[in-house]
């Protein structure tokens, strides 16, 4: 074996970029974070007029029609079968992508760069436009991380689809495009994904992100996430809220990953069909937009719409409940998908539990329940990924609440700690060895194929 294969792919290109010419690395930086903006970019307008288009459907239309539930439900099945299709065509599209990323800079997963941008963009775009409880963050990180790839081949370069430069560097440019949060993507591609830090890899990542925040805010002109009205500082004398809220959120960071995991390996272990484990989160969508359609993605309450606490507690710990699991269900079925912002979403909902019973006992002030709100966010976030750098970034570029960056890093640390306590695993940790065995049954599913 080559003495160069024993070494690390991250050391390898931690090497080359030492060598490399300052204005070659800033080009190849510029083109992976531009690349990616503009393809995160078309995604979220492609979204935001699909999403338009359904809401204006629904709403214009009677429910009780059974010509209208007939054409809702034709709908579901047709883009069930088109989620199947996606997935049997490429397993790398397969849920957030996040876990494929991240085997992939370690060297354990291929990166088809072509077939994963164009896949993964129209397979996640089914998803949302069914109603499921899935988010865009992951699979715009594997976009981002197969547009690093395609950059890495315009060089020439011959190991590109491993090389950690384009992966990371694609990755905190494909967070950063999903959220118009460079800072977030840049706690991510060092946190999360465990690169060493070095002076090159920095530079190209922090370029990488700022190019594509730059094409998101300023040429497509995307505003905040969650645009809160108000996000007052807690006083000295309430900051027990913020310990409190870390150990809240790092117990059901707990119980979400969990009831997540569970579901995951019970559908890989049941003997249900792909075709009907993809259907089954569609349909369940469909029964909920009749039942239930405050956990959709489109009609469902948005976090700062939980500033007003427009349900009481009661409603709100149903909320809860059922958006956790329909979040999972979501997730277990293998579409594709991310995790980050039904996550981000459980954690408002659990934080306006916590406010509402706060507000009842005078502890705070209606101007101060986006606070508490965006700090469970951060927390749940934080519990989950087991990222609280990260999380805190994110959250707080999300609400341009930086005058609570003390309270949401504080709230961060302490539900990982409280998580890593209990013992629960990360949610990414737990989802890689599914990504390896999903790739090891379409290679052989490939290999029966040429010998038929």
């Amino acid at each position: 074996m080559a003495f160069h294969t024993l070494i690390p792919p991250t050391l390898r290109d931690l090497q080359a970029l030492r060598t490399m010419g300052v204005w070659q690395l800033l080009l190849q930086a510029l083109l992976t974070g531009g690349i990616t903006g503009a393809v995160i970019g078309l995604f979220r307008r492609a979204f935001d007029l699909i999403n338009i288009l359904t809401v204006r459907y629904v709403e214009g239309h009677s429910l009780a029609d059974p010509w209208v539930g007939a054409s809702i439900f034709a709908a579901l099945f047709v883009l069930a079968a088109l989620a199947w299709l996606f997935l049997r065509y490429e397993p790398l599209v397969a849920s957030s992508g996040i876990p494929q990323v991240e085997l992939t800079v370690a060297g354990h997963l291929p990166m088809r760069w072509a077939t994963v941008i164009w896949a993964k963009f129209l397979a996640t775009l089914v998803s949302l436009t069914g109603g499921l409880s899935v988010g865009r963050e992951g699979p715009c990180i594997q976009m981002g991380a197969a547009v690093g790839c395609g950059v890495g081949h315009i060089w020439h370069e011959d190991r590109a689809a491993t090389m950690p430069r384009y992966l990371i560097g694609g990755s905190a440019a494909g967070l950063t495009a999903a959220f118009g949060a460079p800072a977030a993507g840049l706690c991510f591609a060092f946190e999360e994904m465990k690169t060493p830090i070095s002076a090159p890899m920095l530079i190209f990542t922090s370029v990488a992100a700022f190019a594509a925040w730059f094409v998101i805010q300023v040429l497509f002109g995307f505003g905040l996430i969650f645009p809160f009205s108000r996000t007052e500082l807690l006083s000295l004398l309430q900051w027990w809220i913020v310990p409190l809220l870390g150990a809240v959120t790092g117990m059901l960071g707990v119980l979400y990953n969990g009831i997540l995991i569970r579901m995951v390996l019970w559908a890989d272990r049941s003997r249900l069909p792909q075709p009907l484990r993809v259907l089954t989160p569609f349909l369940l969508s469909g029964l909920l937009l009749y039942f239930y359609p405050q956990v959709l993605a489109s009609f469902g309450v948005s976090a700062p719409a939980l500033e007003k606490l427009p349900l009481p507690l009661s409603a709100l710990l149903l909320l809860l409940g059922v958006k956790v699991l329909f979040s999972c269900v979501s997730s277990a079925s293998g579409v594709s998908g991310g995790l980050l912002m039904p996550i981000l979403l459980g954690g408002a909902i659990a934080g306006a539990c916590v406010a509402s019973m706060l507000l009842s006992l005078s502890c705070i002030s209606p101007d101060q329940i986006a606070t508490v709100l965006l700090v469970s966010m951060a927390g749940l976030f934080a519990s989950t990924v087991r990222a609280p750098l990260t999380g805190a970034a994110l959250v707080i570029e999300m609400t341009n609440s930086f005058q609570n960056i003390p309270a949401v890093l504080v709230a961060t640390y302490i539900a990982a700690l409280t998580a890593n306590s209990l013992g629960s695993q990360p949610v990414y940790d737990s989802l890689k060895q599914r990504a390896v065995n999903l790739e090891k049954a379409h290679q052989a599913r490939i290999k029966r194929g040429k010998a038929g």
